[in-house]
């Protein structure tokens, strides 16, 4: 969120204030507290409460920032200066979100901002509203296009007062809209110009450097171009521990973390997120969901899934929680669930290609396992129309790897052993350990299919050789079962080298019992009945328990 707004006007002050100002200036932000606090004891006023707000803001003192900015709002209105109490009332709607996440009163400030400014234009703190409307509307209202057009206003504004926070923090947000939307040349355009002009010194109010930074990073991220996000994060944390700015620190190590986990350094992406996490709890507690949402997601590819599921519950109002959920969902068998989550999440993102495809690319995977392939087709079109739109290598990566399972379920295993082996070059060639070694699980399972073993083990051994090396146990044992497929029928084995055990347990999931059913039936744990069939999947090479029971139809065994 936004946490950027113009410093205010420095009036002819006593020498308290004056001194409070003079340490502001220089980021000596306790010393700009004791100042300010000394001028507000000899003599309240509007001014001195305001920069005394913004003191205790860089300090992250959450009671002290609210008390002195709501009592200069109310000094601001008795004295008439319109102007200035929506100023304050700007920074207010900043607060209540990222202090204590009352989105209701945020919008009462926003609201009221709007209306003292009405006749006022063509001032700055009209350039701040523009702003803050602007990052509503794209990250809680989800419509770039308005986004956009504030981003454009805003800028426009800046440049006829010749004020460049207002200048370039509304071109920023017409770039990360423009990404947003899809315009990935034009919005990295936007973006890389209000960076480098934020980062060169153009840009005097070091909390408006801070979110420029961090919304190029959020950019990057949104396209999957991790490289560049790793080189603008390792800038911001330079920019942060310069000026001590402790949420800023800590929402880049949350990004940060985004990079390491598409990495594959694990240990190293855990640290930064227990660290923001508890850093973000101390000093912005609302803002900390986005460190457990992440950290939700390491420990899904980790297979730690009870663990996973209570951080998604924390963080639900997070993307990357909501999708996780839907991806827990599936990962217990509720693939029904699992796509009435996904469904939600796509229709509250119409116009946000960026987001919509990590829904898509999981929408996939969960039509296949219902066994919808039209369903899975209409989403993997879409996704394919994506990742042509922004020419990342890893959105190419991910519409392969959904276009193998397609072409897999369909029945043309020639077309999704090519899929898949696209895959698995582009993952490498995006430095992506892990979803490479899923797309080389594919495609050994898919090789399989075919009848060539040999490849397939190899494939299946280099997979469960990343797996264990990253720590992702489930996946490591699923890569196990298919090495341990046999390829020909035993002496006592069912059909395709079926134990007895399976094919009993095949033939209740195809009377549509779940897991615990099951498990009930044959008076077994979920978990053993979970392994069972997940074993049972890939050692007939299908992607879901819907293309087993088809199988098992086609071949007779029900």
């Amino acid at each position: 969120m936004l946490n950027a707004m113009a410093e205010p006007q420095v009036p002819i002050t006593p020498t308290a204030l004056q001194a409070g100002l003079t340490a502001l200036q220089a980021g000596a932000w306790e010393e700009a507290c004791a100042h300010l606090q000394a001028s507000v004891a000899a003599g309240e006023t509007a001014e001195a409460l305001e920069h005394l707000g913004l003191a205790a803001w860089w300090l992250d003192d959450a009671p002290l920032t609210f008390d002195a900015r709501e009592r200069s709002y109310r000094l601001y209105r008795d004295l008439g200066d319109a102007r200035g109490a929506a100023r304050v009332a700007l920074w207010l709607v900043w607060d209540y979100l990222a202090f204590r996440g009352d989105t209701a009163v945020a919008s009462g400030w926003l609201e009221r901002a709007r209306r003292l400014l009405t006749g006022h234009e063509e001032s700055a703190e009209y350039g701040w509203l523009l702003l803050r409307e602007g990052e509503v509307a794209l990250f809680r209202g989800h419509d770039p296009a308005s986004a956009r057009e504030c981003g454009v206003r805003a800028a426009h504004l800046g440049r006829a007062l010749g004020d460049r926070g207002i200048e370039f923090t509304g071109l920023a947000l017409e770039g990360l809209a423009l990404v947003s939307a899809g315009d990935i040349p034009g919005g990295m355009r936007c973006l890389d110009e209000a960076t480098a002009a934020a980062t060169a010194g153009e840009v005097k109010e070091l909390h408006t450097v801070g979110v420029v930074c961090c919304w190029q990073i959020f950019a990057c991220e949104r396209v999957r171009d991790y490289d560049r996000a790793a080189q603008w994060c390792a800038r911001v944390q330079e920019f942060s521990k310069r000026w001590r700015v402790r949420v800023l620190s800590a929402i880049c190590r949350t990004q940060y973390a985004g990079v390491l986990i598409w990495r594959g350094e694990w240990a190293d992406a855990e640290a930064e997120l227990m660290l923001a996490s508890r850093e973000l709890e101390q000093v912005r507690p609302a803002m900390a969901v986005q460190a457990l949402a992440r950290l939700g997601q390491l420990r899904l590819q980790q297979g730690r899934l009870d663990e996973a599921d209570r951080l998604f519950e924390q963080a639900i109002s997070q993307p990357l929680a909501r999708l996780g959920r839907a991806a827990l969902l599936l990962e217990h068998g509720k693939a029904g669930e699992a796509g009435a989550e996904v469904d939600r999440f796509l229709s509250t993102v119409p116009a946000e290609p960026t987001i919509r495809a990590a829904a898509l690319e999981l929408g996939v995977r969960i039509q296949l396992a219902r066994g919808d392939l039209p369903a899975a087709e209409q989403a993997l079109e879409e996704l394919q129309q994506i990742a042509l739109r922004l020419q990342t290598a890893p959105l190419a990566a991910s519409a392969a790897a959904a276009e193998g399972g397609v072409r897999r379920q369909g029945g043309d295993l020639v077309a999704a052993t090519v899929c898949f082996e696209n895959a698995v070059h582009l993952y490498q060639e995006s430095g992506a350990p892990f979803e490479t070694a899923r797309a080389k699980l594919d495609l050994s399972g898919t090789l399989a299919a075919t009848g060539r073993y040999a490849p397939a083990d190899r494939e299946a051994r280099q997979a469960s050789e990343i797996f264990h090396g990253l720590g992702a146990q489930q996946d490591e044992a699923r890569a196990r079962a298919l090495l341990e497929r046999p390829t020909l029928k035993r002496k006592g084995d069912g059909p395709a080298g079926m134990t007895a055990r399976q094919l009993e347990i095949l033939r209740l999931v195809a009377q549509g019992m779940s897991n615990p059913q099951i498990a009930t039936r044959l008076r077994l744990s979920d978990h053993t009945v979970k392994r069972h069939v997940a074993n049972l999947l890939t050692k007939l090479g299908l992607p879901s328990r819907a293309a087993a029971v088809a199988y098992a139809a086609r071949e007779g065994l029900l």
